[in-house]
């Protein structure tokens, strides 16, 4: 429960907006956001592997919007009516035809449960 709050705060309430509107054009403002974010974790964890796994993965996914490529992979594997190019997925990894509100919030939950579940083990095992 506590590293879900402390996601929470630190991806909700610590992020600033020039944070959240710059953090995938440029590395500075994506940098000040997961060193921001970081931070609660050390009520939990005071081991440097595990707050940099933390750090590290953050800014990757986040600079880079990584999510979308893994929800694109994974629409990948379904039936064939449901794959599409990337060209057509590059905003959210779901193609156009998915109403646009639908596709950025499954983008957001997806991302959510990655970062949750990279904490977890950071916390857990480094």
């Amino acid at each position: 429960m506590e590293q879900l709050i402390l996601h929470l705060v630190g991806d909700y309430v610590l992020q600033s907006d020039w944070m959240a509107a710059e953090k995938t054009k440029r590395s500075w403002p994506c940098l000040a956001h997961v060193l921001v974010y970081t931070l609660p974790f050390l009520l939990v964890t005071s081991s440097p592997w595990a707050l940099g796994m933390i750090l590290s993965t953050h800014f990757l996914l986040d600079r880079f919007r990584l999510i979308r490529y893994m929800l694109w992979l994974k629409n990948m594997l379904g039936s064939a009516e449901y794959r599409r190019p990337w060209s057509e997925c590059t905003g959210t990894g779901y193609p156009s035809e998915k109403p646009a509100w639908l596709a950025v919030w499954l983008m957001i939950v997806a991302d959510n449960a990655v970062h949750l579940a990279i904490n977890y083990a950071a916390i857990r095992w480094l």
